[in-house]
């Protein structure tokens, strides 16, 4: 049995198990979230519309907060002097998915 599960606006397929990382979340470590489930796949079910979904959750626990790889930009214009240096790093939320339910 799998899902897909919506979360800082992407889709990741998941199963019972699984650790993803998502973008930052609120909650702290060891508390338990649920997601509403875009999917679910169950052997040869397959529930999608919004009615059979209706009671549908996924639970997760989280597991801890990373950071992704740090990106470096630099912007040139040539003849005006104009140059910029700019950086980012993302910031992740692992989770642990601990249970699918239909509903």
């Amino acid at each position: 049995m799998y899902a897909v599960i919506r979360s800082g606006g992407k889709q990741e397929r998941v199963e019972e198990g699984q650790r993803l990382q998502v973008e930052r979340l609120t909650q702290g470590d060891g508390e338990e979230l649920s997601f509403a489930p875009v999917l679910v796949v169950d052997g040869d079910t397959v529930l999608a519309a919004p009615g059979d979904l209706a009671g549908a959750t996924v639970s997760a626990r989280v597991v801890g907060q990373a950071k992704g790889p740090k990106v470096r930009g630099f912007t040139y214009k040539p003849k005006t002097n104009n140059r910029r240096r700019w950086g980012h790093r993302q910031k992740y939320t692992t989770i642990e998915i601990t249970g699918i339910s239909r509903g």
